[in-house]
């Protein structure tokens, strides 16, 4: 199994770019918001019983899938690189995959905050992640995270890692799907 995790700060495209790499090698998608409101219909974002449920489902998920016989699988996050507790996070999600055999796969899309603030409105990211709809309390958050945290990698940070990185600003999501599907020789669906 091939295991791609897709990450970079919010708004920068990792569902859109996860769904035209699903479209076009067959790999089942999830991305971050598919846990995040299914918790969000029962618990405020944030507290306790929330963060119960989101790490419910998503590890129950990846444990399921790691042992299935899925050739790929991709996953989308938004990853803080100055928090420990982040990198903890995303390493326990790949050892589960890992365990199982898999090949990971690292794909980190970086654009401009301006672009970021444009895609944040997009039909398709509002009609798949419900919290969102709230455009303004949306942009606040970006702009809060973009404060907050650094979300991009840094010029040879984590090497072992092997990070395809890809500035997506002026690409679109099949451009940047065949990019990714070179670089790493993932086939097409057939």
């Amino acid at each position: 199994m091939n295991f791609i995790l897709i990450f970079g700060p919010p708004a920068v495209g990792k569902m859109t770019v996860g769904k035209a790499l699903a479209a076009k090698t067959g790999y089942k998608l999830m991305h971050n918001h598919v846990s995040l409101e299914l918790a969000n219909r029962f618990f405020d974002f944030g507290t306790d019983p929330f963060r119960k449920i989101d790490r419910l489902v998503r590890f129950g998920v990846f444990e399921v899938v790691a042992d299935s016989d899925l050739p790929g699988f991709i996953f989308t996050f938004c990853w803080a690189m100055g928090l420990p507790e982040d990198r903890k996070y995303v390493d326990q999600i790949v050892k589960i995959f890992t365990d199982a055999g898999a090949k990971v796969h690292y794909v980190e899309l970086t654009a401009s905050q301006a672009t970021r603030l444009k895609r944040n409105r997009h039909p398709d990211r509002l009609a798949e992640k419900p919290s969102k709809r709230n455009i303004a309390h949306s942009e606040k958050c970006l702009l809060s995270d973009d404060e907050n945290y650094r979300e991009n990698t840094l010029p040879g940070e984590m090497p072992e890692r092997k990070i395809f990185k890809i500035n997506n600003e002026s690409l679109t999501a099949d451009e940047v799907a065949d990019l990714v599907m070179g670089h790493y020789g993932f086939p097409a669906d057939v």
